[in-house]
C-alpha cells in the first residue's frame, strides 16, 4: 500500500479482487498486461522469502494477458476472468507441466491435458502464470517437500503456511494476484487459508470436477474475499465428463451472497475429545464469532464433536494402505527419495491386514452417518478450523510425529468424507497478528448458503489487519 494524499489511500493493481480487476477492464482504468506486470513484480520481491511458486511462467502469461488486453480494448466478447491472473496447485494437471505432486520420487511426465479445475480457468480466460507447491502426495499439512523447496508463511517467515495447498495459501496472503486454485481431501484448503488469513472454499464432494477423482477429494478456491471465491465457483462448477464423481450441472447464481443469519440454527462446535487440544487464542476468535452471529439474530448451540477416536485411527489406516500401494510400486532408488516422513508413515501401512483398512474405510461411512444425524437439526456449524495458532516451517505436521499424523486434522477431516461444504475465513488474531481462521460448516450441496454466512461474516467480524509486505532487502 502507498500513500498518494494523506486522506486516501491506492491500493496497488496486484492487491485488488478479482472482482475489482474485471471491473476496472471494463472501465478501462487499467490493462491486463498492467496487472499482470505489477504482480510479476511482487513476485520477485516475495517469491526469495516464501518459495511459494512451480513452473513459473511468466512469458507464456505475458502471451495470455497481451492477448485479453486486446479483447478488451476492442470490445470483443470477453469470458468471466478474461485477465485476471490466477495459480494452480502443482497436483492439477495443466498441459504440457510435468505433475511431481511434491515428491522427487515422481517422474517428470508432461501433463497430456488440462484438468478439469484448469480447463475451466483457461477457457474462462484466466491467466495461469505459475503453479505452486505441495508437500510430498498431498499427504501433509505443511509447506515441507521432497521436490519443491521450503514454502514459507508471509506473515510469519519462521513459520508454515499450511498444506497441502502450501503455496497457493503463501502466494494469496503475499498478494500474488487475487486467485488461487488448492485441493483438499482433510483439510488441505482450509488449513493453508486459515494459517495464511484467507477465505478457502472446500466445496461439497462433486460440485467442482476433478480428475483425478477419489473419497473426499475437491478442488477449490482460496482468495482474500468471499466474492472472489464465488467469481471462481461459478467458472470451476461447470461440467466435466472425465469426473464419474461429479454433481448435476448447477443452476446457481454464485454471486447473489445475500443471506440473513436470522433465525438460523448454528451449532458451535469447539470441543472435540480427540486430536490435538484448542489452543486458547483460537477458541476465542471462534467463540467472538458465533457470539456476531448470534448478535446479528441466529440461534447459537454448542455441539460435540462427531469425530471419535476410532474414526480417526480408521482413517489413519485406510490413508496409509493407500499411501504404500503407491510407494510399493517404486523402484527402492526412488522410494529413498520421499520425504522421510511420508516414506515412515506409508510404510506401517504394508503391515496392515484387509480387515484393518476395510475398517479403515468403513469410518467414511460413520463420519457420513453422523453428519447427517448433526445436520437433521441445524442449518450452518460453526468451529475452528486448526486446534493451534501455527507451528514451526521446517515441520511436517503441528506434532510433527509421523506416529500421529492427523491430530490436527481433527476440525477439518470430517467434512471432507461428509462430503459437506465447509469454508475457512479469517475471524482474528493472536496477540503477535498471526491469522486465526474460523469454519464454516453447511449441509451437503449448500455450497452457495457457505459462502454466503461467510460473506454475512465479513461484515460481522470487524477490522481486518493489512496483508504482509515483502521483507525489505
Amino acid at each position: 500500500m502507498h500513500n498518494s494524499a494523506p486522506d486516501e489511500t491506492v491500493t496497488s493493481l496486484h492487491d485488488l479482487s478479482a472482482v475489482d480487476l474485471l471491473a476496472g477492464y471494463r472501465a478501462k482504468q487499467f490493462s491486463p498486461s498492467e496487472v499482470l506486470e505489477e504482480v510479476l513484480a511482487h513476485v520477485e520481491a516475495w517469491e526469495p522469502h516464501i518459495k511459494a511458486l512451480y513452473a513459473f511462467d511468466p512469458e507464456g502469461a505475458r502471451a495470455a494477458a497481451r492477448a485479453s488486453t486486446e479483447r478488451w480494448q476492442k470490445d470483443e466478447k470477453t469470458h468471466a476472468l478474461d485477465g485476471v491472473p490466477v495459480t494452480v496447485k502443482d497436483n492439477i494437471a495443466t498441459k504440457g507441466v510435468p505433475m511431481p505432486l511434491g515428491a522427487a520420487s515422481t517422474k517428470l511426465t508432461p501433463a497430456a491435458a488440462d484438468a478439469p479445475p484448469a480447463a475451466r480457468l483457461r477457457e474462462a480466460g484466466a491467466i495461469i502464470f505459475s503453479k505452486t507447491t505441495m508437500p510430498d502426495y498431498g499427504m501433509l499439512s505443511s509447506g515441507l517437500s521432497s521436490f519443491h523447496p521450503l514454502t514459507r508463511n508471509p506473515w510469519d517467515l519462521s513459520k508454515n503456511p499450511g498444506g497441502s495447498s502450501a503455496g497457493a495459501g503463501a502466494a494469496a496472503a503475499a498478494g500474488y494476484g487475487p486467485l488461487h486454485l488448492g485441493t483438499d481431501i482433510g483439510g488441505s484448503v482450509r488449513l493453508p487459508a486459515c494459517w495464511c488469513g484467507l477465505v478457502g472454499l472446500k466445496p461439497s464432494l462433486g460440485r467442482v470436477p476433478i480428475d483425478p477423482p477419489y473419497v473426499g477429494r475437491v478442488a477449490g478456491p482460496m482468495t482474500r474475499i468471499v466474492d472472489d471465491a464465488a467469481l471462481m465457483m461459478a467458472v470451476l462448477s461447470k461440467p466435466d465428463r472425465r469426473d464419474g464423481m461429479s454433481l448435476p450441472p448447477n443452476d446457481f447464481h454464485w454471486k447473489t451472497l445475500e443471506k440473513s443469519p436470522r433465525k438460523l440454527r448454528l451449532g458451535l462446535m469447539l470441543n472435540l475429545n480427540v486430536g490435538q487440544a484448542l489452543e486458547k487464542p483460537v477458541r476465542e476468535v471462534v467463540v467472538k464469532a458465533a457470539k456476531a452471529f448470534e448478535s446479528a439474530g441466529s440461534v447459537v448451540t454448542e455441539v460435540d464433536g462427531i469425530l471419535t477416536r476410532e474414526m480417526l485411527d480408521g482413517l489413519d489406516n485406510f490413508w496409509r494402505a493407500r499411501m504404500w500401494d503407491e510407494i510399493e510400486k517404486l523402484a527402492p532408488d526412488e522410494r529413498r527419495k520421499i520425504l522421510p516422513y511420508i516414506y515412515q508413515w506409508g510404510e506401517r501401512g504394508a503391515k496392515l491386514s484387509g480387515v484393518e483398512v476395510i475398517r479403515g474405510f468403513n469410518a467414511t461411512m460413520a463420519i457420513r452417518a453422523a453428519a447427517a444425524k448433526l445436520f437433521c437439526d441445524l442449518d450452518y456449524v460453526i468451529s475452528p478450523v486448526s486446534p493451534v495458532v501455527n507451528f514451526p516451517a521446517e515441520y511436517a505436521a503441528p506434532l510433527n510425529d509421523p506416529d500421529k499424523p492427523f491430530e490436527h486434522i481433527c476440525y477439518t477431516v470430517p467434512w471432507n468424507m461428509s462430503e459437506n461444504p465447509a469454508i475457512s475465513i479469517n475471524g482474528g488474531y493472536d496477540d503477535k497478528g498471526f491469522p486465526i481462521g474460523v469454519q464454516i460448516i453447511g449441509r451437503r450441496f449448500d455450497d452457495l448458503g457457505v459462502l454466503a454466512m461467510a460473506k454475512a461474516f465479513e461484515s460481522l467480524r470487524g477490522p481486518q489487519r493489512p496483508w504482509p509486505s515483502p521483507p525489505k532487502k
